[in-house]
């Protein structure tokens, strides 16, 4: 991997922490998100073209264009929002596409200068990453349901879990910046920016800097074994299903005599 300098900015995600959160918007919580993911599914199909024509256009001028950045900013963004209220961590329904001022989920983008080795490669860089989002990821939907019965009885998000979610959904969106070219440095950080027992004057009620409680890394541990045990029973599982071969004899018909 080729180096990168040391202030290159790193996209920033803050999400503040709602006090309550209404149990009948949990309760249907995904209902809810659909007409989101419906739109997010046809924007996703533009950012893919747009990403393409991007590529190309870094290549040659180290950075992407303004109105492809635009865009893609805007996609990721969005993608940020509808993810923050799918993982329960805040109560108010996301806007369609554009951001609103006073929403509470905020993100930072500085779309710059890119390297062109790493433009190149891009696909192939990303993947390290890639793997690392989906692991964690797919340890909190092994345990989405219990989340989501905590949120529903207490009404909030407890601190570990604010803090162990918020950090999947960071590194999952700055994969995506990266991804999507919109910066050249690469997701860290995947367990904060600050411990609170050690660094109480930076905790904020957002999670920018994300300053991560004892019991968040625990639970953010545990979303990594069970992501890894969950993927890699996934794999051996299939292994032990042969290919279909369908019967040759399946479907003839009986020969006339």
């Amino acid at each position: 991997m080729t180096a990168q300098p040391a202030d290159l900015f790193r996209p920033e995600l803050d999400v503040a922490a709602p006090e309550r959160q209404r149990r009948w918007t949990v309760l249907l919580r995904l209902l809810l998100l659909v007409p989101h993911f419906v739109v997010l599914w046809f924007v996703s199909i533009a950012a893919a073209v747009v990403l393409i024509v991007g590529w190309f256009a870094a290549l040659v001028l180290g950075r992407l264009p303004d109105w492809l950045s635009g865009f893609l900013a805007l996609y990721v963004g969005y993608q940020a929002r509808v993810s923050a209220s799918q993982l329960l961590l805040v109560d108010r329904y996301p806007p369609f596409l554009v951001d609103q001022p006073d929403y509470p989920v905020r993100v930072e983008l500085r779309p710059g200068e890119l390297n062109r080795l790493a433009v190149l490669f891009r696909i192939v860089l990303v993947i390290p990453a890639a793997i690392l989002s989906a692991i964690v990821a797919h340890g909190w939907a092994v345990l989405a349901f219990f989340i989501w019965l905590i949120v529903l009885v207490l009404g909030r998000t407890p601190r570990p879990v604010f803090d162990a979610t918020s950090a999947v959904l960071r590194f999952s969106f700055r994969t995506n910046a990266y991804f999507y070219l919109l910066t050249g440095a690469y997701p860290r950080h995947l367990f904060g920016d600050a411990r609170a027992e050690e660094n109480p004057p930076r905790q904020s009620p957002g999670t920018r800097p994300l300053v991560m409680s004892k019991g968040g890394r625990v639970l953010l541990v545990v979303f990594i074994v069970l992501g890894v045990l969950g993927l890699a029973g996934n794999g051996a599982v299939q292994t032990t299903y042969p290919p279909f071969e369908q019967d040759p004899h399946e479907y003839q018909y009986a020969q006339p005599e």
